[in-house]
C-alpha cells in the first residue's frame, strides 16, 4: 500500500472552489449545489415508479417540467464531484474505506452524525437550497439570504459545538 499523502491546504483549496464556482458561472450561467440534484433523481424515480403521483404533485412536477430529471445541470454536477473526489482519493492513496477517528460500535459518533446529516437535508429543503448552493452560489451573488443562511449556520455551529464534543475526544 502507497503511503498516504497530505491533505489540500485548506486555503488554496478555498481559492481553487472560489475559481471553480466562477467557471461555473460564466460557462454554464448556474452556480453549485447539490440538494436540487437529489430532488431531481427523486423526482425521477417517482415519475418513472407512480407516475400518476408525479403527475398530481406540483414539487414532482416542478422538477419534471423542464426535460428529464436524470440531465439537469445538478445531476451532472453531483456526478462529476463523485468522479473527482474518487480520482482524488485514488491518486492520494486514500481509496481504503474508514471513519475518521474510528467509530465504537457502542457510542454515539455515528448516530450523531446520521443525525446531523439528517437535520441538514431537512434544513436544505426548508432552506430551499443547501449550504453549497446557498453559501457559495447565493453569497457569491450577495444575496441577502444566503448572508442571513451563512450567519445563522455558523451560529448554530458555534452554539452545537460544545453539546456534541464530548463525542470526539
Amino acid at each position: 500500500m502507497r503511503p498516504l499523502r497530505p491533505y489540500a491546504e485548506p486555503h488554496a483549496t478555498g481559492v481553487c472552489l472560489g475559481l471553480v464556482l466562477l467557471a461555473c458561472f460564466v460557462l454554464t450561467g448556474q452556480g453549485l449545489g447539490a440538494s436540487g440534484a437529489f430532488a431531481s433523481v427523486a423526482s425521477g424515480v417517482v415519475g418513472a415508479v407512480s407516475p400518476e403521483t408525479a403527475a398530481h404533485s406540483a414539487y414532482f412536477r416542478s422538477y419534471l417540467q423542464d426535460g428529464s430529471p436524470w440531465t439537469a445541470w445538478l445531476v451532472v454536477e453531483i456526478i462529476g464531484v463523485l468522479v473527482g473526489a474518487a480520482a482524488s482519493a485514488a491518486l492520494a492513496g486514500r481509496m481504503r474505506p474508514t471513519f475518521v477517528r474510528a467509530v465504537r460500535p457502542s457510542g454515539g459518533r455515528l448516530f450523531a452524525g446520521v443525525a446531523g446529516g439528517i437535520l441538514m437535508g431537512v434544513g436544505a429543503a426548508l432552506a430551499r437550497g443547501c449550504t453549497s448552493g446557498l453559501a457559495l452560489s447565493g453569497g457569491a451573488l450577495l444575496s441577502v439570504g444566503a448572508w442571513i443562511f451563512m450567519v445563522a449556520l455558523f451560529l448554530a455551529g458555534f452554539l452545537a459545538a460544545p453539546l456534541v464534543r464530548r463525542l470526539w475526544p
